[in-house]
């Protein structure tokens, strides 16, 4: 775990993003631990969120990328800031999103920004895959638009948990498989506890193992 992912941590824990307790995720699972990016509220926070991404990107996928996509909702905001980190940077980077609903007037269709074109590497910009139901829905709609290949999905955090009661492998792992795309997050719960330490108390660590062992993904499976 390098100096900028402990920095993220942190940032998460400040922003009131990442919070441990007891809740209840979209799933129904009873989680010791929660990644809300709806919590992001100032432009100063997207502006890190940004880079933290675009770090991680170009840590995780050499190989390259011609676009940036970002699922609607949480999506949106999340590949705006990755695309004005980029150009921070130097380098203009073309981002998509879709709308939820197909729009009927004006310029009509379902993706807004970027028209993707025959043989665009996408990249997928996600918060975080728990399912990898946003991604079941949205890629349809890439590969409708234009012959795209799937230059891979990164995420803030890899919650490292299985995406279904016979599953062995993570979901990020999961969806990565179905699609022949490589996965990335910018930091993993494992390095989340473990940069957490002392802060962590006693009763969450034994709430964060019992729920590892019931939901978490096997290491050798992915």
């Amino acid at each position: 775990m390098h100096q900028g992912q402990r920095t993220f941590v942190d940032f998460m824990i400040d922003a009131g993003v990442l919070t441990f307790g007891d809740f209840t995720t979209k799933s129904g699972r009873k989680t010791p631990y929660f990644v809300n990016t709806g919590k992001y509220r100032t432009g100063t926070q997207l502006a890190t969120l940004g880079r933290a991404y675009a770090d991680a990107i170009e840590r995780s996928f050499p190989q390259g990328f011609d676009c940036l996509f970002g699922p609607a909702y949480k999506g949106i905001p999340l590949v705006v800031a990755v695309a004005i980190a980029f150009a921070e940077r130097g380098r203009e980077v073309p981002f998509c999103f879709n709308r939820k609903e197909t729009k009927d007037h004006g310029e009509g269709g379902v993706l807004v920004g970027h028209a993707p074109r025959d043989g665009d590497r996408v990249l997928i910009v996600e918060d975080v895959t728990t399912a990898g139901t946003s991604i079941r829905e949205t890629v349809p709609i890439l590969r409708a638009a234009a012959k795209v290949s799937l230059a891979g999905l990164v995420v803030s955090v890899d919650r490292q948990e299985r995406a279904g009661e016979t599953s062995a492998r993570s979901a990020l792992a999961e969806v990565g498989a179905e699609f022949g795309m490589p996965t990335a997050a910018i930091v993993t719960i494992d390095e989340i506890i473990g940069h957490m330490g002392a802060r962590l108390t006693e009763a969450d660590r034994a709430r964060i193992a019992e729920y590892r062992a019931k939901y978490g993904a096997r290491p050798d499976a992915g």
